[in-house]
Parts: structure tokens; sequence; C-alpha cells
């Protein structure tokens, strides 16, 4: 691990099912052997909701600002650039709380981090060396938040359309993709774009030569 120099973050946002996720991961495939690297999700930082009943916490708006721990992401992030290791939270999807483990996370020197809204904050924003915004269309990323939500959350067709419609699509023309205006990089069509990836691992590289 290069300790002498600074832990960079790339900043990889989009909105749910734009395939920021696969480009992340795709990014550490191929990058991971040669340089220490580390996926942050921002969905691991959700607020701890154990003071809310189980009624209150299903309407829980997860595509709202106000339901991240943004502070708590923005310390903890904070803590790896300056090399301390962290107790990364683990975030319950079927409980609709933070559960009681954490993921012992130790720092890297390239930390790729998305999430739906990690460009909305503006001291998140400060941290990042690179800010990448994934554009892909709605159509494709409602199918692909149905596929996930049902088949790796157990949720009901009726139940992922519903909050679709009520929250998702809203909350992401409001609050998700007025983000882009800050992305350095904007990616069309996400993981598919093979282009877009090489391009991107191509820069984190020449940012590393620095």
């Amino acid at each position: 691990m290069q300790t002498d120099k600074r832990p960079i973050i790339i900043g990889i946002a989009g909105g749910s099912g734009s395939g920021k996720t696969t480009i992340a991961h795709e990014i550490y495939k191929t990058l991971h052997q040669n340089d220490h690297m580390l996926v942050v999700t921002q969905d691991s930082y959700y607020k701890n909701n154990d003071n809310l009943p189980m009624s209150e916490r299903k309407k829980i708006n997860y595509d709202h600002p106000d339901a991240f721990d943004m502070p708590l992401l923005i310390e903890q992030l904070s803590q790896l650039m300056n090399r301390q290791s962290i107790e990364m939270p683990v975030y319950d999807f079927t409980a609709h709380t933070r559960s009681s483990e954490t993921i012992h996370t130790e720092p890297a020197d390239i930390i790729l981090l998305e999430g739906i809204l990690v460009l909305s904050d503006e001291k998140l924003r400060d941290l990042m060396s690179i800010k990448v915004f994934v554009d892909t269309d709605d159509d494709i990323r409602f199918i692909r938040r149905l596929e996930r939500d049902t088949q790796e959350r157990g949720r009901s067709v009726d139940s992922v359309i519903n909050q679709y419609l009520a929250t998702v699509k809203p909350m992401y023309h409001q609050f998700i993709e007025p983000t882009k205006r800050y992305a350095d990089i904007i990616v069309p069509e996400g993981g598919e774009n093979g282009v877009a990836i090489d391009m991107l691992t191509t820069k984190i590289r020449s940012v590393l030569a620095q």
C-alpha cells in the first residue's frame, strides 16, 4: 500500500438501477491487482431507524437525501483518507434499519464511492478526486430495480411498482439527476458502456501516477 500518498476517492452517482455498482466493480476488477482498492456503497449509510416502529420504517423514502446518515459517511471517509480503519455500518433492508453488525474496513489507495446521492453533498464532493454520473434511461433503471428488489430483497412486484411511482422516479428527477452538473465524467448506459469504463480506468491510472 502506498502509505506515503493520500488516498483518492472516486464518486460514482446515478439513479437506482443505472449501473453505477456494475461500473464500480468493473473498475475494481481491472485495477485492484496493482493498486489497493476499496468499494464503499452509500446504501450502507442509511440512517439507523431502531427508534421507529416497523409500520413507520416501511414508509421510509430511501431515495430522499434525508434517508442517509451523511455526517457518518463523511466522517468515515475522512478517516480512511487519513489511513485510519473504520467500522462500516451494515443496513438490513428486510428490517428497514441498521444491523447491529459492522464491517471492519482498512484504508486503501483508491476508494470507489458509489450511491444515488454521493454528489449531492458539497462536503462529500470536496473529498473526491473524480466525480462520475451514470446516466441511464428511466425504463432500463426500473426494470433492473424490479429484478433486484423481487429477487434479492423479497419484495412483491406490486410493492416495487408502487414505490417506484410514488418515490423513486420523482426523487430521481428532483434530487439525483440535478447532481449530474457536478460530474467530471458522464457515463451513458451504465455497466454496458465498456468504452466509458476503459476511459475511467485510464483516467484513474493517470491520477495515481501524478
